[in-house]
């Protein structure tokens, strides 16, 4: 009976797909998405190709979907995009130069004590365990960055996100962002 109740959860509570979004929705996330990440690439070839720095790291693309797919979840909100990558870079380089030796533990103990940070900081932003797994599993450049990848790209990546959702998440009147900063 246990299992019969355990199992009948991953049915899922609600009934029916997720409501549809309008299509100036779409194209105003799309269009958001694509200056935040052109903003962030164009710096980052304009100011750090040809070196061993990098500001683009997959896990803006996630926040990109945040702050410009989902402007009012509180997962979106610049307290929980720029906090939750900082606490989470932070975590994933600790955890390179203390366990890189056992790299799958170094993986497991960055992405969930990050996760453990950003809930007791109230800074939860998904996107900030995938940085602390870059950290991790990131080429020889990203460990040798060492806490720099802190700055860059965990620090100045979602600040140029965030400079780019200011001001375009509030261009129409039916959007507004942020819903609150701290």
């Amino acid at each position: 009976m246990r299992l019969k109740g355990y199992l009948s959860k991953m049915r899922g509570s609600v009934h029916g797909s997720p409501p549809r979004v309008s299509l100036p929705e779409v194209l105003w996330s799309w269009s958001g998405a694509f200056l935040g990440i052109a903003a962030v690439a164009w710096l980052n070839q304009r100011f750090f190709a040809g070196t061993d720095l990098t500001l683009a790291i997959g896990s803006l693309g996630a926040s990109a979907v945040l702050v410009f797919g989902a402007v009012r979840s509180p997962l979106a909100q610049p307290r929980n995009l720029v906090g939750g990558h900082v606490l989470s870079a932070l975590v994933g380089v600790t955890c390179w130069q203390w366990l890189g030796g056992e790299p799958w533990l170094a993986q497991s103990v960055a992405v969930a004590t990050a996760i453990a940070l950003m809930h007791l900081t109230r800074t939860l932003h998904p996107p900030g365990g995938a940085t602390a797994l870059i950290a991790v599993i990131g080429s020889d450049q990203v460990h040798a960055m060492g806490y720099l990848f802190v700055l860059l790209p965990a620090t100045l990546g979602p600040l140029v996100l965030l400079a780019v959702a200011l001001l375009f998440n509030n261009l129409p009147a039916a959007r507004r962002y942020p819903e609150f900063w701290l």
